[in-house]
């Protein structure tokens, strides 16, 4: 399990298969197989990779358990929804698939993205998104104070909702949503998993996100080594 952010964390569950699944899954078109990764292996994963021939990389599979802030859920919802390679322009990526915990059947402890004083980012002189420099300590500090006197009014409200009888369904619009943590699962094939770390690592990706895909990508790495260097650009 690799930590992020102050409670969140990416947990690496299953996968399917080695560097040698894409491998044997162009070889096939020759009626050929490798048992073990050989040169010629590892110089097929970089020709697959530069010429974008990426299908073989859809036999891999990679299962996720991600815990995190609610505004990195839902940008991690795109490789769902959004996730389409040129095949399947539009459609949802059948490789992929999400199970997330829900506020309707369970109630659990509420856990909040804290921003410590140190890291609140100013805003950006030239782009409408994404954020600019680390702000003054003392002005941080501030805002962190705010942020705790909101989360904490809003879960009083929630808690005080659900005693007096109120639905789960119903009194969890009391909690504040883009900090809430969520819960999930994440599978998606290995050119998915790539396709997500490389957008996410991006300098343009929001810093939340890029701690995130960066876990994302250590994990992958460690059973996928050649296909990562391959695939992954940053």
């Amino acid at each position: 399990m690799n930590k992020v952010l102050d409670k969140g964390y990416v947990r690496l569950v299953d996968w399917m298969g080695d560097d040698l699944k894409p491998v044997n899954a162009a070889r096939v078109s020759f009626d050929k197989e490798s048992h073990e990764m050989t040169d010629a292996d590892e110089k097929l994963i970089g020709f697959l990779a530069r010429e974008d021939h990426t299908s073989p990389f859809r036999h891999a599979l990679l299962q996720f358990e991600c815990y995190a802030p609610l505004m990195v859920a839902r940008q991690w919802w795109k490789y769902i929804i959004g996730s389409g390679h040129k095949e399947f322009e539009g459609l949802q990526d059948p490789f992929t698939a999400w199970n997330e915990s829900s506020r309707r059947y369970i109630t659990e402890e509420p856990e909040f993205y804290v921003i410590e004083p140190n890291q609140w980012r100013s805003a950006p002189e030239n782009r409408k998104q994404g954020s600019g420099e680390i702000i003054s300590l003392k002005k941080g500090a501030d805002w962190t104070a705010e942020l705790l006197d909101h989360y904490n009014f809003s879960l009083s409200r929630y808690e005080q909702a659900m005693a007096d009888g109120i639905c789960a369904e119903q009194a969890r619009l009391f909690l504040p949503a883009y900090g809430l943590y969520v819960r999930w699962y994440w599978t998606a094939s290995l050119q998915g998993v790539c396709h997500l770390i490389n957008q996410r690592l991006a300098n343009d990706a929001q810093k939340e996100f890029q701690l995130f895909a960066n876990e994302v990508k250590d994990l992958t790495s460690s059973k996928f080594p050649i296909a990562v260097k391959e695939l992954v650009k940053f």
